[in-house]
């Protein structure tokens, strides 16, 4: 994907953007955790309704089969978009996917943050700046333990490269990701520079969530 010329009719955009929303707005959080009968996510912790959140219930494995949803169901917006329409309309339903998850019409608008839609999103749009995301993410995480921070920096590091490698773009859109997933994480860069994040792997305030 190294330059995009538009030509995509309105409706057609307008399709591409609507079926990246609703599949992006399946909160898998929510459902996994109800289907093994475990308690409301959004009624423990920091109410938020991704991996970090449904790892409070104790299940490892229902907070990685969250991640692992919240994560493909960007991928597969984008893939099904860029086959049936062509590379505009994998755009679109890239930025619809995102835009269903941080506000899901089924939960009354509140939804995740966004880090593991915005990889999935990457990883078909262009998966380069994917691999680039999770170096970023794997290194700060280590050097810090703030997955916060992480996730931020990353999700910086993703546009910069893709622009590098010669896809403008991607580049673009996932610039417009980044600011929206910044956006989300307003309450966490204030905790970040009062001090009071969280780290990976301590008991400190629930709500440090990065991930969702």
């Amino acid at each position: 994907m190294s330059s995009l010329s538009w030509s995509l009719s309105v409706p057609l955009a307008l399709a591409a953007a609507v079926f990246g929303y609703l599949l992006g707005s399946i909160p898998f959080g929510i459902l996994i955790t109800r289907f093994a009968g475990t308690a409301d996510i959004r009624t423990i912790g920091s109410g938020n309704i991704g991996a970090t959140n449904v790892l409070r219930t104790g299940r490892k494995d229902l907070a990685a089969l969250t991640l692992l949803g919240d994560a493909l169901k960007g991928t597969v917006a984008v893939l099904i978009a860029r086959w049936a329409l062509g590379e505009e309309a994998a755009l679109l339903a890239g930025l619809g996917a995102f835009a269903g998850h941080l506000w899901p019409v089924w939960l009354g608008f509140k939804g995740g943050k966004g880090v593991a839609t915005f990889l999935g999103v990457t990883l078909a749009l262009f998966w380069p700046a994917a691999i680039v995301f999770a170096i970023a993410w794997i290194a700060i995480a280590a050097a810090t333990r703030y997955s916060s921070l992480a996730a931020l920096v990353a999700s910086v590091a993703t546009p910069l490269s893709a622009f590098l490698l010669g896809a403008p773009a991607a580049a673009l859109l996932l610039a417009i990701l980044a600011v929206l997933l910044w956006l989300k994480h307003r309450a966490n860069i204030a905790r970040l520079i009062s001090g009071t994040e969280g780290r990976i792997g301590s008991k400190g305030s629930p709500k440090s969530d990065a991930e969702g």
